[in-house]
C-alpha cells in the first residue's frame, strides 16, 4: 500500500507545472492520461493544462456518488489509461480515487478547495441509495494544490478544512482510549502525524487570506491523509467526532459540510471528556477558539440543529462505525443523559 505521495506541490501557479509532473515515468510511461473534472473550477483548470498533455481526454464527474465513480472507472478501463488526474473539490477527488482504484491505475489529485482531508487520503466518501459511505481506496500518487485556485473557491469550503484537521485531536484521544479500554493496537507514527497536523494548524496565526496559512492547512490535510494510510484505516483522523458527523449526514442531510460538522463533533466530544472523565477542558477551549477565529460553527444551532436533533444524532452516531470504540461508546449515555450533555454544552459555550 502506498503510504506517502511521491510529490506534493502547494503554491501559487502549481497547476502550470502539472504537465511536467505527469511526464514522470513513475506515473505514466506513454503519456496516456485521463482528466476527471467536477463542477466549478475543474473545466477551467483542465483547459489550462490541456496544451501540455498531448494524449489526454477529459471526463466529467457530475457528483460524488458511487454510480458516478463506477461509471468513470469503466471509462478508464476501456481507454487503457496509465493514470487519471482528478481536478476539483472533495466529491470529485473522492469519486476519482474510487474510479482509479477500480481501474488499477495511479491517480493525481488536483484540489480546488481545502474543505477536508479527502484530497489526499486512502478513503473515499461517496453517496449511494442508502446514504453516504466510506470506501477504502489507494491514496493519490501525487498531490497538487494551486493556491490561486483555492483562493477562488467559496471561502466557506476553504475554512471547513480547519474543522476537519482540528478534529484529529478528538480522533487521536479516542484511539488512545480504545487502546486503554479494549487493547486496540495503536500505530504511533500514524498517531503522531495526525496530531502534528492538528497542532500546526491550531497555533498557526493568520486566516485563509494568507498564503502561509493556506499552505499549513493544505499540509495538514495531506498529513491527515498520510496518517490514515500509515494506520491502514481512518482511525487517526476519525473518532466520535466523525461518528456524529456521519449521523447528522444520515439523519439531517444537507445540514452543513464535512469539515464544519467535524469541528462541532470534536468540540462536543471534548466536552464529554471534560465533564465525564475530568480531562480535556483546556483542549476544548483551544478548539473552540480556533473554530471561532475562522468563522466556523461551534454549536448545533449554528448549523440549524436543535438540542433534541443534535442529541438524536449523538445517540445514533455509534451505528455509523460499528466496532469503533470512541468516547461515545465508552460513556454509553442514554437518551436523557445525552440530551442533558448537549444542553450543558450549549449553555456553557453559547455566550
Amino acid at each position: 500500500m502506498l503510504t506517502a505521495p511521491l510529490s506534493i506541490d502547494v503554491r501559487r501557479g502549481a497547476v502550470a507545472d502539472l504537465g511536467t509532473l505527469l511526464a514522470d515515468r513513475r506515473i505514466a510511461t506513454e503519456g496516456r492520461v485521463a482528466i476527471a473534472v467536477g463542477p466549478g473550477q475543474g473545466d477551467q483548470i483542465a483547459e489550462h493544462v490541456r496544451p501540455s498533455l498531448e494524449a489526454c481526454e477529459v471526463f466529467r464527474v457530475e457528483d460524488g456518488t458511487v454510480d458516478a465513480a463506477v461509471a468513470l472507472g469503466s471509462r478508464l478501463r476501456a481507454g487503457s489509461y496509465e493514470a487519471v488526474v482528478g481536478i476539483g473539490g472533495g466529491r470529485t477527488i473522492d469519486a476519482t480515487k474510487y474510479a482509479a482504484t477500480l481501474s488499477g491505475i495511479p491517480m493525481v489529485s488536483v484540489a480546488t478547495n481545502l474543505s477536508h482531508d479527502g484530497i489526499c487520503s486512502p478513503v473515499a466518501s461517496l453517496t449511494h441509495e442508502k446514504g453516504k459511505g466510506s470506501f477504502g481506496v489507494v491514496m493519490p500518487l501525487a498531490m497538487v494544490v494551486d493556491l490561486d485556485y483555492v483562493r477562488a473557491a467559496p471561502p466557506r469550503l476553504v475554512r471547513a478544512g480547519v474543522g476537519d484537521v482540528v478534529s484529529n485531536f478528538s480522533a487521536v484521544e479516542d484511539w488512545l482510549l480504545a487502546a486503554q479500554e479494549c487493547g486496540e493496537k495503536v500505530d504511533r507514527m500514524a498517531l503522531t502525524v495526525a496530531r502534528t497536523a492538528a497542532e500546526a494548524l491550531l497555533h498557526q496565526p493568520g486566516t485563509i487570506d494568507s498564503d502561509r496559512f493556506l499552505t499549513v492547512l493544505a499540509e495538514g490535510l495531506v498529513l491527515s491523509g498520510m496518517a490514515m494510510s500509515f494506520a491502514g484505516d481512518s482511525r487517526p483522523a476519525s473518532g466520535g467526532d466523525h461518528e456524529i458527523l456521519h449521523a447528522i449526514d444520515q439523519l439531517f442531510p444537507g445540514t452543513a459540510n464535512h469539515g464544519e460538522l467535524a469541528g462541532i463533533g470534536a468540540a462536543f466530544c471534548y466536552h464529554l471528556r471534560a465533564t465525564h472523565l475530568g480531562d480535556g477542558a483546556e483542549r476544548l477551549e483551544e478548539i473552540l477558539t480556533c473554530l471561532r477565529r475562522h468563522g466556523l460553527p461551534c454549536l448545533p444551532g449554528d448549523v440549524g440543529l436543535s438540542v433534541d436533533q443534535f442529541a438524536e444524532a449523538v445517540l445514533y452516531a455509534p451505528r455509523t462505525r460499528p466496532g469503533r470504540y470512541t468516547i461515545l461508546e465508552h460513556l454509553g449515555l442514554d437518551e436523557d443523559a445525552t440530551r442533558k450533555a448537549v444542553q450543558e454544552y450549549v449553555q456553557a459555550h453559547g455566550g
